[in-house]
């Protein structure tokens, strides 16, 4: 069945160019007033995603987005607001009342097509995440004798959930290539090690820990989804304002995260971990990072390994703004942010594995194919 996309708009120019560019691939239901909208946001079979203006002849989109979400019928659905509008506090507004994207008038369909694209593949995402979950459990309940088996069904649907969604987010940003392959094998070698060096401290710290902040990695840049394009893909320097907005993909990524947690009932749950390194990967050990500006131990051990793994990814790997790094080169920068930037702990860690970052960046090179995730 196709998908329904909901417009709310009173433009009839605009309508025409939305109809055009969406009907070919989906279906569509149109309203030029708030509260008709609102009607047709419940109508069943409800839509898979509403194109919202900022100005309707009855009441602010930004009112017609805050009823959706609050109405348990319809705060599911992803609403992406259409504006002519491009003030960074306009479209701020609109991510913090819930909507998943900001789209500026005339819109250009090849762009509208793809963002339509990405948020419906994220819904599906999520929807199968929650009723996958459910499913799992289930079984689960009913069959103990069966635990063990389960368990790691479980786990290889965690795995695999966690990809696909990290890969939505890549899907924003197609110069990042095989980014979140990398970054999770770069955390995956670290975390080896520092289980290795726990054990022999005398920790006890069971492997499958150690295993859920490298099979978390690929979500942390989760949040991205959220970012409008004339920002994420900025092919220069950002201003103040810009990098503002950008800075809250940590925000949006952990709450996402958190949101997932919630309705699948699954707190404490492999994704408490996806929502630490979301959340905490651009905090530095000397608390001049962001979103909290926490520092040390503070910071979860997990965010302390994404950030040097994402950092290390950055300067090897080629930018529209930027050519990479040789690797020796990038190893040398990374030294000097001991205790300022990283950990020592993790840097000195880093420091004894740089061949086996060296081989995973040849590995999963962007000029190769998407590889398959690990086990």
């Amino acid at each position: 069945m196709a998908k329904i996309i909901l417009l709310i708009d009173d433009d009839p120019a605009a309508l025409e160019a939305l109809n055009e560019c969406l009907r070919p691939h989906y279906q569509t239901r149109i309203a030029t007033r708030g509260q008709k909208g609102l009607e047709l946001a419940r109508l069943q079979p409800q839509p898979d995603l509403i194109l919202l203006d900022v100005e309707l002849p009855d009441m602010k989109g930004y009112t017609v987005c805050s009823a959706l979400k609050q109405d348990g019928l319809t705060a599911q659905i992803p609403v992406m607001f259409l504006s002519s509008h491009t003030d960074v506090f306009d479209i701020t507004r609109g991510l913090q009342l819930g909507a998943v994207d900001y789209v500026t008038k005339p819109v250009a369909p090849p762009i509208l097509l793809a963002r339509v694209q990405t948020h419906l593949r994220l819904r599906e995402a999520t929807d199968w995440l929650r009723d996958q979950n459910a499913h799992l459990e289930t079984l689960v309940s009913r069959r103990t004798r069966d635990l063990e088996a389960r368990t790691l069904e479980l786990q290889n649907s965690q795995d695999l959930t966690i990809f696909a969604l990290g890969s939505i987010a890549e899907t924003r940003d197609n110069e990042t290539g095989n980014h979140i392959y990398r970054t999770s094998a770069y955390v995956e070698v670290m975390a080896r090690h520092l289980a290795v060096r726990a054990s022999r401290r005398h920790e006890t710290v069971a492997m499958r820990d150690w295993e859920m902040i490298w099979k978390s990695a690929p979500l942390h840049d989760i949040g991205k989804v959220g970012i409008p394009d004339n920002i994420l893909l900025k092919p220069g320097k950002l201003t103040t304002e810009e990098f503002e907005v950008m800075k809250r993909h940590t925000v949006l990524g952990r709450d996402a995260i958190r949101a997932a947690e919630i309705r699948v009932k699954s707190e404490g749950s492999f994704l408490r971990v996806a929502s630490e390194i979301a959340y905490g990967h651009h905090e530095r050990w000397d608390g001049t990072g962001y979103p909290q500006g926490i520092g040390g131990e503070d910071i979860p051990l997990s965010a302390r390994l994404m950030a040097l793994a994402d950092v290390y990814d950055a300067l090897v790997s080629k930018r529209v703004y930027k050519p990479p790094m040789p690797h020796a080169a990038a190893v040398e920068i990374i030294r000097e942010g001991r205790g300022s930037h990283f950990d020592p702990e993790v840097l000195d860690v880093f420091l004894e594995t740089t061949d086996a970052f060296a081989d995973i960046n040849l590995r999963y090179s962007d000029l190769c194919g998407d590889p398959e995730p690990s086990a």
